[in-house]
C-alpha cells in the first residue's frame, strides 16, 4: 500500500485459528440480528482478517476463488457493504480501502492510525468517540458511522527511517 517503504515487515494478518474465530463470531452475529453470512460475505471478510491490513477492493476482487479466479466487482462491493453496515469491516477513505473490524461484537465509532510509508493500518478507539455521538445526538442526528482517520509513521517505518 505505502509507496516510499522500503524495508521488511512483519506480516499482520490472524492465524488460521483466529480467522476461524472470527468468523464464527461474525456468523452469530448476523444470525442473531436476522441476517445471513452468505458465502461470499464470508470469503470476503476471510479476506479481510488474512491481510491483517487495509485491502484495495480490487485487490479483493482478485483473490477472492479459492482456485485463483477473480469473483465480479458487484459480489465483492455488495459484499463489503453488508460486513460495512454490520460494523465487521471499516472503509479508510482516504486510501480506499478495507480493513475487518478489530472489534467486530458491536457498532463503534473507529479511529485508525494510517502509515503513509508502508500502509499499515491499526484500529484505535477514537477519544472524543462518546461525545461525538452525544453532540450529533443533542443536534438530532442519529449517527450511522464514525470514522476518524490519522496518517503518519508506524513504529517499524519510524525505526527504519
Amino acid at each position: 500500500m505505502g509507496s516510499v517503504c522500503d524495508h521488511e515487515h512483519a506480516p499482520g494478518g490472524l492465524s488460521a485459528s483466529e480467522i476461524g474465530r472470527a468468523l464464527t463470531l461474525a456468523e452469530d452475529r448476523c444470525v442473531a440480528d436476522g441476517e445471513r453470512m452468505t458465502a461470499p460475505r464470508r470469503r470476503v471478510l476471510e479476506l479481510l482478517l488474512q491481510a491483517g491490513e487495509a485491502v484495495k477492493a480490487y485487490d479483493l476482487i482478485a483473490r477472492f476463488g479459492a482456485d485463483g479466479t477473480a469473483a465480479k466487482p458487484p459480489t465483492v462491493y455488495r459484499a463489503l457493504d453488508f460486513l460495512e453496515k454490520k460494523g465487521l469491516a471499516h472503509r479508510i477513505a482516504s486510501i480506499s480501502a478495507y480493513v475487518a473490524c478489530s472489534v467486530g461484537d458491536r457498532a463503534h465509532a473507529a479511529a485508525f492510525l494510517i502509515c503513509d510509508c508502508c500502509g499499515a493500518t491499526e484500529e484505535v478507539t477514537p477519544p472524543e468517540g462518546e461525545a461525538l455521538q452525544q453532540a450529533a445526538s443533542a443536534s438530532g442526528y442519529l449517527l450511522q458511522r464514525t470514522t476518524i482517520e490519522g496518517h503518519g509513521r508506524c513504529p517499524a517505518c519510524r525505526i527504519a527511517a
